[in-house]
């Protein structure tokens, strides 16, 4: 009962600093539009996935993304969305993949947290396998922006309130990595792995 007391009272103090932010100007920082991210990461090789359909992006509520597949020889192909909200107050906020990919068809068969290392900083990514008939994919997603990283939705939330606070910004954006398992699960984690040590790296110039 107490930690659920002191859980209330903090979602009720990161309300209130929501609320307090989001009467003030909101700041927008400069940053490159996501189509000017690079098609080639060392080996992987990238083109423009289809487009995603009007109703598609009216559901997602986007105010920039990409969707690309990247290859490398001999290797399983990566399939990349990156969603950008330029503002989350008016009601446009970030879809989780757990709510859309069931709605395609997909049944998630395993889930949880892994840190992928980035040299002397690492990222926290939810990782997901799922299944639709015979076809299984392996998939990483996370949070990306306000100069963070997130794998939790909740966190998520809640840096989102406090830095509508602190920073007058609700700006932020997805990142979602999905790979064919075409040997077993694990394979393919470190496949995306090995992709994302590559792709976040050159995040921040998109996703402030």
């Amino acid at each position: 009962m107490v930690i659920r007391a002191l859980v209330a009272g903090a979602l009720i103090l990161m309300a209130g600093l929501y609320a307090n932010g989001a009467t003030g100007p909101e700041l927008t920082p400069p940053r490159l539009p996501l189509a000017a991210a690079p098609m080639t990461f060392g080996p992987w090789t990238g083109h423009d996935a289809t487009p995603f359909a009007d109703d598609v992006l009216d559901q997602l509520g986007v105010d920039d993304y990409i969707h690309r597949r990247y290859s490398t020889a001999g290797g399983a192909p990566v399939s990349v969305y990156v969603g950008y909200y330029a503002s989350q107050r008016q009601g446009d906020t970030i879809h989780s993949p757990q709510n859309c990919l069931p709605g395609a068809g997909w049944r998630s068969v395993f889930a949880d947290r892994a840190t992928i290392p980035l040299g002397s900083s690492e990222i926290p990514v939810n990782r997901f396998v799922i299944q639709k008939g015979l076809d299984r994919q392996a998939v990483f997603y996370w949070y990306h922006g306000r100069g963070r990283a997130v794998a939790s939705e909740f966190a998520n939330k809640g840096w989102l309130m406090l830095d509508a606070a602190r920073l007058h910004r609700t700006d932020g954006g997805l990142v979602r990595l999905i790979t064919p398992i075409t040997d077993t699960a694990d394979a393919a984690f470190d496949n995306l792995a090995a992709f994302s040590t590559l792709l976040v790296p050159q995040l921040s110039e998109h996703l402030p």
